[in-house]
């Protein structure tokens, strides 16, 4: 809406310089001390900041929700726990595999939220499985299609399509694969 005023105003005509205002047309021995209100004579139009300083707020918000909480559990982990020492291993107990780690947060981590590392070579070991199998069968697809191109056979499930001219040609090609086959 502001933008239309601008579509009124004369050219070369400066607003600033040519306005009168109604300070100006009284004399000064007049007003004497009485306050007037000095307002710009044109205001300047810009993109709203909202949105980006709405933006900025949350994710202030979330940082701090998230950051204040990890940083006082790093504290007191640092502080009451401390890191793991090396220490004897008593006869017949075998350790657990997260007992390795030094660092408490790491302990937690590897023991609650990661795989252990057996687990983790068995799936490498299953995925490999799953490409030889897959390799297998491509060995096994390539050999079919080569039989298929020496006997000259097609895959029984292409569609042939039928009508009455050509049903004495399909009799007789049906007859030779038959003949073939045996």
């Amino acid at each position: 809406m502001a933008a239309w005023s601008t579509l009124f105003r004369l050219p070369g005509q400066n607003l600033v310089k040519n306005r009168l205002s109604l300070v100006n047309l009284i004399p000064k021995n007049v007003v004497g001390n009485t306050q007037t209100r000095s307002m710009s004579d044109t205001m300047v139009i810009k993109a709203t900041r909202w949105q980006w300083d709405k933006t900025k707020d949350t994710f202030h918000f979330y940082f701090f929700v998230g950051a204040i909480p990890i940083t006082i559990i790093i504290f007191c982990s640092n502080i009451f726990v401390g890191p793991a020492t090396l220490s004897p291993i008593p006869e017949g107990y075998v350790p657990k595999y997260w007992e390795y780690y030094r660092h408490p947060i790491s302990r937690f981590l590897a023991r609650y939220i990661y795989c252990s590392p057996q687990k983790d070579y068995e799936k490498s070991l299953h995925a490999i499985w799953i490409e030889g199998q897959v390799i297998e069968v491509r060995k096994l697809e390539k050999k079919v299609w080569a039989l298929m191109a020496e006997r000259q056979d097609y895959k029984y499930n292409y569609f042939i399509p039928y009508n009455n001219s050509a049903t004495k040609e399909f009799r007789e090609l049906l007859k030779r694969s038959n003949d073939n086959m045996e």
